[in-house]
């Protein structure tokens, strides 16, 4: 009871100076991080947080779920046509380059993993959460251009790795002769196949049907945005049911959503905005409890040096190079470069493969994962509102003359607790 106590209080202390927290480079997954690491069993020991991962995995999930969801359906693709460039570029060149440069990386440091366990390393902590730096979307001081790439990126990242880290996954535990190569394979097309084929039927089936209703006023409003989650959550289970992979069905469904209902994406947003950021306020908190804070002793240079590379040079260089010749200037790319958070998507994978996969690879991953998330909770926090405004001031200089200021749709963001 004492445990629920300090999540009560941490809350609603927060809520107190959310204002003020608004106006500092101080964000919540900052605070909640670190009312969990003092609360955790390394830090204070107010109390025992040594929780059973399964509850762990159980929040995270249940957050990764929403986000995958709600990310897939608050991007407009089709708005997004008249100007994909940037984030295209992002996503079909830097997001490759970093998994490429991540692994060999984690390949040279760590040579008690595989090259398959390397990789894994690298696409557990490949998608980026906009959310831990929320200034770079959400500050007008940005040109619109700007706060879009790396809004729909932080969007889009998280399901598209989902697919890459089951198959690295996949591959490692066969690798280490827990299933053969036709059981693995089975297993690959199975969670790729049924979690397209569920998200699919569900998204479009959930989301025409609850669009029909609510169109002849047969939905009353609240229950609008709870048979929007049940979609989501439907999915992830349907597919979980049937051996498919419910983040791959979660994420698909969320896609599918809005294309036949796209008048219901608001109540998603509306959802989100609210019990969204009760669980990512929780996930944080927990996450340093349960996983930093147990961690602090297993620092490592070679950990070190991994977190801080993977958050500066193993994706600051592929952004540039996939910028390259966009017209934009070199502090956007840096900038660009620089804030590719990870968060929520990370700690998650980062945990099932703890779970699926034996030995002492799979710690070491776990290790690797928590030390570079956090890190990137503080790092990319305190720089965030900063640097927005400065590179913001200088880009109104120029007015119209980069490429920074050319007009595209703006697109919803992931509202979170900053």
């Amino acid at each position: 009871m004492v445990e629920l106590l300090v999540v009560a209080l941490s809350l609603f202390v927060f809520a107190m100076f959310s204002q003020r927290f608004s106006l500092s480079p101080v964000t919540a997954p900052m605070v909640f991080a670190a009312v969990g690491l003092l609360m955790g069993t390394v830090g204070v020991d107010l109390f025992d947080l040594t929780l059973d991962r399964e509850v762990v995995s159980v929040l995270v999930e249940g957050t990764l779920v929403l986000v995958l969801f709600t990310d897939a359906a608050r991007i407009d693709l089709r708005a997004l046509r008249t100007e994909a460039a940037l984030p295209s570029r992002l996503l079909g060149i830097g997001l490759p380059l970093t998994i490429i440069a991540g692994a060999a990386l984690a390949a040279v440091l760590f040579r008690e993993l595989t090259l398959v366990e390397a990789g894994l390393v690298a696409a557990v902590l490949a998608p980026t959460d906009a959310a831990l730096g929320q200034a770079v979307v959400s500050d007008r001081r940005l040109p619109v251009r700007i706060r879009q790439t790396l809004n729909v990126e932080s969007g889009l990242n998280d399901g598209i790795m989902v697919p890459v880290v089951t198959v690295l996954l996949a591959l490692s535990v066969a690798e280490a002769g827990s299933t053969g190569t036709e059981a693995w394979g089975e297993f690959v097309a199975r969670q790729l196949g049924f979690g397209l084929t569920i998200g699919v039927l569900a998204g479009a089936g959930g989301g025409w049907l609850l669009h029909r209703r609510a169109s002849s006023d047969a939905v009353e409003g609240t229950y609008r945005q709870l048979a929007a989650l049940s979609v989501a959550v439907g999915a992830f289970a349907g597919a979980e049911v049937l051996g498919g992979n419910g983040f791959i069905a979660a994420f698909v469904a969320g896609l599918a959503f809005a294309r036949v209902a796209a008048a219901e994406c608001a109540n998603v947003r509306d959802f989100t905005e609210d019990e969204g950021e009760l669980l990512t306020a929780l996930t944080f908190l927990i996450f340093g409890a349960a996983l930093a804070a147990p961690r602090l002793g297993h620092l490592t240079w070679q950990i070190g040096l991994y977190a801080v590379a993977s958050l500066t040079v193993v994706r600051v260089v592929p952004v540039l190079i996939a910028l390259a010749r966009s017209g934009t200037l070199l502090e956007t790319r840096l900038f660009v470069g620089w804030f590719g958070p990870r968060g929520l998507a990370s700690i998650l994978f980062a945990l099932l493969v703890s779970q699926e996969l034996e030995g002492g690879g799979a710690e070491t991953i776990l290790d690797i994962a928590v030390w570079t998330v956090l890190l990137s909770i503080f790092a990319h926090g305190l720089t965030a509102s900063w640097w927005a405004g400065r590179l913001g001031n200088r880009i109104a200089l120029r007015h119209d003359a980069v490429a920074e200021n050319r007009s595209v749709p703006e697109l919803p963001t992931r509202r979170d607790l900053s």
